[in-house]
């Protein structure tokens, strides 16, 4: 019988040692993540560390040996050999966030390359690979050799990140899902990050959000995580910036998948809702600044058809057809203002979390998705409406799901007296980097 191998640490003393407020050096957490990922580590002791972090935190130092021992789990890719400049974009999630859709034509029309590795929607945040599958014969699945080929003669792509990417993260990622540890910034940080530097970007835009849609919805808590990302990125030699953005409403007027592939095509062709444009305009600014070209005339970019052609080649590189059908529902229904007045309040989790009743979203990661679900807005905050006009329609092949629906959104807007004064604050509240 051969010998069992003598492991460096105990993971009960690690516990401990975080339970106590105490620190752990950067030994402990490179063996804890290696030890975890071969599952010598049980997921009842990582669970145990995880509510450890987040109830006592971790210092700076600590999140960036998380951050490095999650890549080290894994693959690194290297985009060196593409002879153009590699730029991604984050978000932490939101509702009706289908931002990445214009984005990644926009910057990539500039000749630089966009690795957007992106992944699905669970609960009542979307998710972009979830979108794009609404497409007619679009896949989300590339070898890396199909990824770095789109990348050198197309100059972007947008598909599922690979299993060989921070398979330590992969795990905990599930774990704090369903352990109430989701919220612990080190965690957090440490998770977008490992991927994101293992993908070899050269530069990287963090697109965090605040409200009542947004993961975190304190804007303290945001910025706190926005600059622990900048600095775990700046650390790693990789080029960071975040935008901390508003999302107490919903982004546009499209919440779910086909409906938010259309906004984002109305986009491209050059019109959509302003506060997607206003946010796609802003970020595209910031990657392409971010790899030497700060003066790009983006807007031009978007009404001159350049990032619509960089996106229908995307599309028909991964099998897919830009100018199929998009699906739509079977059945429709539509709430109306009850009196005349202005819009004042639209809150983003409340129509999220109706999408995902709809079929948009998925409980768990096995569902299906219902890719013609979702809500059109036909009025936003600020608007004035008269009585009988339409606020919102939901869609759904199957007209049993508008009742638990209509529930969620019991209270989630309000119409003030004609007259009243409305003024939202900026969508891109601060940046940091």
């Amino acid at each position: 019988m051969p010998e069992q191998a003598i492991e460096a640490f105990d993971a009960v003393d690690i516990i401990r040692t975080k339970r106590d407020k105490g620190e752990l050096s950067t030994a402990q957490i490179d063996w804890l993540i290696d030890a975890y990922t071969r599952e010598y580590v049980g997921n009842e002791q990582m669970a145990a560390l995880a509510m450890a972090i987040l109830l006592n935190g971790m210092s700076r130092r600590e999140i960036k040996d998380m951050t490095l021992a999650m890549i080290a789990s894994g693959e690194r890719m290297d985009f060196s050999g593409l002879g153009k400049r590699t730029v991604d974009k984050h978000s932490t999630g939101g509702v009706g966030d289908k931002i990445t859709l214009p984005l990644m034509p926009l910057v990539a029309s500039f000749g630089v390359a966009v690795p957007q590795l992106s992944g699905r929607g669970l609960g009542h945040t979307g998710g972009t690979l979830d979108k794009l599958e609404s497409i007619p014969g679009w896949r989300a699945n590339l070898t890396n050799d199909e990824m770095f080929a789109q990348l050198r003669d197309i100059g972007g792509v947008i598909c599922a990140a690979g299993t060989g990417l921070a398979p330590a993260d992969k795990r905990l990622y599930a774990l704090r899902d369903v352990t109430g540890t989701v919220e612990a910034i080190p965690l957090i940080a440490s998770s977008i990050m490992s991927k994101k530097i293992a993908e070899g970007t050269e530069a990287l835009v963090l697109d965090v959000k605040f409200g009542s849609g947004a993961f975190m919805t304190d804007y303290a808590k945001a910025e706190e995580l926005a600059r622990t990302m900048v600095e775990l990125g700046r650390d790693a030699g990789v080029a960071t910036s975040a935008l901390l953005t508003d999302m107490n409403v919903p982004l546009g007027r499209a919440i779910g998948n086909a409906n938010e592939v259309q906004e984002s095509f109305d986009v491209l062709a050059g019109g959509g809702p302003a506060d997607i444009v206003e946010l796609t305009v802003a970020l595209a600014r910031e990657m392409l600044s971010l790899v030497g070209q700060p003066d790009a005339d983006v807007e031009e970019a978007l009404k001159d058809g350049r990032a619509m052609d960089v996106w229908r080649k995307t599309v028909i590189a991964q099998g897919g057809d830009p100018d199929a059908a998009l699906p739509t529902a079977r059945e429709s229904h539509t709430v109306t203002a009850e009196a005349d007045g202005v819009l004042v309040r639209q809150e983003a989790l409340p129509f999220g979390i109706a999408a995902w009743r709809l079929g948009a979203g998925r409980a768990r990661a096995t569902d299906p998705v219902l890719h013609a679900s979702g809500i059109e807005l036909h009025a936003k905050p600020g608007d004035t409406v008269a009585a009988g006009q339409p606020l919102f329609t939901l869609s759904a092949d199957d007209d049993a799901r508008f009742d638990r629906a209509l529930d969620a959104l019991d209270g989630a807007f309000e119409i003030a007296p004609p007259g009243t004064s409305f003024e939202r604050g900026p969508l891109v509240a601060n940046r940091i980097g």
